[in-house]
């Protein structure tokens, strides 16, 4: 039977990402406005946990934290041991917009934003992530020639280029129609095997957190708290219309409707 359970971190070595105790308000017009409350949770290398969460309730603001995009806050946040100051290339991003530059080719995009320069050819290492998300032919199409899946995927290999060691994403299917969602869910999947690169993602939809995740941290709405940190007992690859993916879902629905 499928079930929620709390994830045995002591099996697990060393955690990638610690967050203890994170705490961020906004002021606005002299008025406090609590975003986040005491968030502590753990990522564990090469893991995908989803953050999921209804809209407006801090998801973003809580991977702009970790990003180093949000640095006034309190509490700690951690990678590999070391205080997160700001951003820094072992950690990459992808919004819910792709943000390519318009002016410039799918290369060219990619090209900027390489940090790495002992790659020998750096045509041809680019070229390796174009390829990565299922673009070879596109090298030289400019943003408007792509449409909106093949952009996020252009957007995914952008963040993935310098080899991050965590992949941040927040939301980055949100503005896709019905099914290329349900195909990038599925890209996503074939990368994050291929590249063994940890990820956590926000969403707010609850399908998508149960076909993608192995951890599912569960937020109320604001200010957030954690719910409940759990994990989806399913196999890969799953199925949407199992029994085991819909009772899993029907938890995850409840657990949120109790708001």
């Amino acid at each position: 039977m499928a079930a929620l359970l709390q994830r045995d971190i002591g099996s697990r070595g060393a955690p990638l990402l610690c967050l203890s105790n994170v705490f961020k308000k906004y002021v606005n017009n002299g008025q406090e406005l609590i975003a986040l409350q005491d968030l502590s949770f753990s990522v564990f290398p090469r893991e995908f946990v989803c953050i999921l969460g209804p809209s407006g309730c801090g998801k973003t603001t809580l991977l702009r934290i970790i990003a180093g995009l949000e640095p006034d806050y309190q509490g700690m946040v951690t990678l590999e041991g070391e205080p997160i100051r700001g951003p820094g290339l072992e950690r990459g991003i992808v919004f819910q917009e792709h943000r390519l530059l318009p002016w410039l080719t799918v290369n060219e995009n990619l090209e900027l934003v390489l940090h790495k320069s002992n790659n020998g050819d750096r045509r041809e290492f680019i070229h390796s992530y174009v390829e990565l998300v299922g673009l070879s032919g596109f090298e030289d199409a400019y943003p408007s020639q792509l449409s909106g899946g093949m952009a996020q995927r252009v957007a995914i290999a952008r963040a993935l280029i310098n080899k991050p060691r965590l992949l941040l994403m927040d939301e980055p299917f949100g503005a896709l129609d019905a099914l290329t969602r349900l195909r990038m869910q599925q890209e996503i999947l074939r990368i994050w095997t291929k590249e063994k690169t940890t990820i956590l993602m926000v969403t707010h939809d609850i399908e998508e957190a149960v076909y993608l995740g192995d951890k599912i941290i569960v937020l109320s709405g604001r200010p957030a708290t954690i719910k409940r940190i759990v994990e989806v007992n399913i196999p890969r690859e799953r199925k949407r219309i199992e029994p085991q993916f819909l009772q899993v879902r029907q938890q995850l629905y409840n657990e949120l409707m109790q708001e």
